[in-house]
């Protein structure tokens, strides 16, 4: 018959059973044959045999039912352990499959991206997270009745520093977004100094597909006549810095670009509302999109004529962020032909003649430079002299190293700007100084200039 429970998995306890057991058949024959026998020492094993046996009974014991809901002995310690830790649940949760497990490895699952459940790979319809109420009352009893000091889900942490109670306001918080526009106005405020403040009040956005939309709720609302603008304004830079902080966030990324009323929303906001609202609508869009598929999906949407149309204002609270997101937008190719689409070359130049955000301004029209339309408006506009007064003037390689970039493609795009490099070089060597003390990128831009120009002269006197 084969060996089973905790007693017969233990190989000390078997070696040792086994042994004594054998010793006493020993006995047993000697005392038949009339041999020699030692019954102080028979007492004695017989005396261990039986704490052995007080052992196993003891340790079946830890496995009785201490509720009669589960009547399968065996099946007690399972019930109460988390299927991905196989530990005693701290605070069980349920989640949309029925499944149960402790709260910080399921988070930890849907963290990493899942949307699956790990018992039954069914695909989740939803990542709330319900509290098991009946498996942590059981858990509670069979702790006091074995003497296990039973974990207190209240003050409990798990690995962000979130308590129950913690999630418990969140909770509350979210739901007075329905609430009249006063409580609205105290919950944004405090959602945005939490959000700010504790990394981790970010992460809860992650556990409801609802948190979000609940968040941005009032920003949906038509606004009552009796509300005044400033409050109305007031609560929209709230929600949307709220956002902003949110998604820093690497894990929320995804799930607030793709929650529909996201995009569309900071969108409207760079057109209306504080120059800070705008600007961080704008910041936004920058962090979203650090993700290659949010790139696509913010280009789609139209985000960047918006983006645009802020640059060009040129209020200086908002250029370094809109900058950026243009930027970070136009890594993605079908971008670039929005940005050019949408008039983002000649706002751009406009700011670099002006010597506004040069750096920043210089390297999105370098990366806009693949694109042969704007290669085009960048000659039409007066791009060439601008750029080599750039390298002439200023200390920064990587400036020079940009503006050489753009004067590279410019010149191999057509001969109508050879005579404007051809002066410049005559007058200034421009072109010259830069291929013998740029950047390694800059002198094989500059040299490559320089030959084609070269070459050019050459076939001219040849003629």
């Amino acid at each position: 018959m084969a060996k089973s429970g905790v007693f017969e998995r233990d190989p000390v306890m078997v070696a040792k059973a086994m042994e004594l057991k054998k010793e006493l058949q020993r006995l047993v024959k000697a005392i038949v044959e009339e041999d020699d026998v030692n019954l102080d020492s028979m007492e004695q094993m017989l005396s261990a045999l039986k704490e052995l046996k007080l052992k196993k009974k003891s340790v079946s014991n830890l496995k009785v039912n201490c509720n009669n809901n589960i009547s399968n002995q065996e099946m007690v310690l399972e019930e109460f352990k988390c299927p991905l830790s196989k530990e005693l649940m701290r605070d069980p949760v349920i989640i949309a499959t029925g499944e149960t497990y402790d709260r910080p490895f399921i988070q930890r699952w849907l963290k990493a991206g899942n949307r699956t459940c790990p018992q039954t790979q069914q695909v989740l319809s939803h990542t709330n997270l319900t509290p098991n109420h009946l498996i942590r009352k059981m858990i509670s009893q069979w702790c006091k009745n074995h003497g296990v000091k039973s974990p207190n889900s209240v003050q409990y942490t798990n690995e962000e520093g979130l308590t129950e109670a913690d999630r418990g306001h969140f909770l509350s918080l979210l739901n007075k977004m329905s609430s009249t526009s006063s409580e609205q106005k105290k919950a944004a405020k405090e959602l945005r100094l939490l959000t700010k403040r504790m990394p981790s009040f970010r992460a809860l956005f992650g556990e409801s597909l609802d948190a979000i939309p609940q968040l941005l709720s009032p920003l949906s609302q038509t606004k009552c006549e009796t509300e005044t603008e400033e409050v109305h304004l007031d609560l929209q830079e709230d929600l949307i810095t709220t956002l902003l902080n949110l998604s820093i966030h690497d894990n929320n990324k995804k799930l607030v670009a793709e929650t529909p009323t996201v995009i569309p929303l900071l969108i409207n906001t760079l057109k209306s509302g504080t120059i800070e609202t705008r600007s961080n609508s704008a910041a936004t869009l920058f962090t979203l999109s650090a993700l290659d598929s949010n790139k696509a999906i913010i280009g789609k949407s139209g985000a960047l004529k918006p983006l645009i149309e802020l640059l060009d204002e040129g209020h200086p609270l908002a250029m370094k962020d809109v900058a950026s997101a243009i930027f970070n937008l136009c890594i993605l190719h079908e971008n670039k032909a929005r940005a050019v689409r949408d008039g983002g070359v000649q706002v751009i130049l406009k700011k670099i003649v002006s010597r506004v955000h040069v750096d920043e301004l210089l390297s999105i029209l370098a990366m806009l430079s693949t694109n042969q339309r704007a290669v085009e408006e960048m000659g039409e506009l007066g791009a060439v002299p601008c750029l080599l007064s750039i390298i002439r003037e200023t200390s920064c390689a990587r400036n020079k190293e940009n503006c050489i970039a753009i004067l590279h493609t410019i010149c191999f795009s057509g001969r109508s700007k050879w005579k404007a490099m051809r002066e410049e070089e005559s007058t200034y060597r421009t072109i010259s100084q830069l291929a013998q003390n740029g950047t390694s990128r800059a002198k094989r831009k500059a040299s490559g200039i320089l030959d084609r120009l070269n070459r050019a002269v050459n076939l001219t006197h040849t003629a």
